[in-house]
């Protein structure tokens, strides 16, 4: 357990028995097409539905894959969880739902081995795509990001994108100050990032929008004006 690997990927889930399947699929053929030893980290987040078992039988199929039970408090709890007991050099997170090209996923450590600590993607700017994202949404995420600029962390065009990849030394110094449990959390992570001087890099992807999304656009978007807060 205490061997290096080059790539860690961590999937946080909260009721993810119909979309993980095919996600930890395309996982699976994205890393047997890879030189380097990977693994995949799905954290639960006190699922209600089968995505514990689901994921125990995928174990079965992919000796890549392990699966941290973790109690209901919420998406930044669960990354934290997972970006801790990650052992791979370079750590990513990333949504179930996969709502980007696997391939895309070699682009982060290659950034990460150019001398930044952190790279996150960006769903906005010159070489990103959304696909398929409905107009309020685009337009509610550009409003929080116009708060976020106003009131926390200058500079990125998304902080809410849910890939974002570290070094290992840096998801370390990074986690283990983080404590915002909600949908906030990618907010200070960058903050954390920032004050302890790490470089921070945007990768531009493709991004296709999934209607079965686990966040509620007002609700949640209230509870992440609060977390800025």
């Amino acid at each position: 357990m205490n061997e290096e690997l080059h790539l860690s990927i961590v999937i946080p889930a909260y009721n993810e028995q119909d979309r993980l399947p095919a996600t930890l699929e395309r996982l699976a053929n994205f890393l047997a097409q890879q030189s380097y030893s990977a693994e995949v980290i799905v954290v639960d987040d006190g699922s209600t539905d089968a995505t514990r078992e689901v994921v125990k039988t995928a174990m079965e199929r992919y000796p890549f894959l392990g699966l941290i039970c973790a109690p209901h408090r919420g998406k930044g709890h669960t990354v934290r969880q997972g970006m801790l007991a990650a052992r791979g050099r370079y750590v990513i997170f990333c949504d179930a739902d996969l709502s980007m090209p696997p391939e895309l996923i070699n682009a982060f450590p290659h950034a990460l081995e150019d001398q930044a600590q952190v790279a996150i993607a960006t769903r906005e700017g010159v070489g990103s795509r959304r696909i398929g994202e409905p107009g309020y949404r685009h337009v509610m995420g550009r409003v929080f990001n116009l708060i976020v600029q106003l009131l926390a962390v200058r500079g990125f065009r998304d902080t809410q994108c849910g890939f974002k990849g570290f070094t290992r030394e840096s998801a370390r110094a990074i986690f283990t100050r983080q404590k915002i449990d909600g949908f906030g959390f990618d907010v200070e992570v960058l903050y954390l990032a920032r004050k302890l001087g790490y470089r921070v890099v945007e990768i531009p992807i493709d991004w296709y929008y999934q209607p079965s999304s686990r966040v509620d656009p007002l609700r949640d978007t209230m509870r992440m004006f609060r977390d800025v807060l």
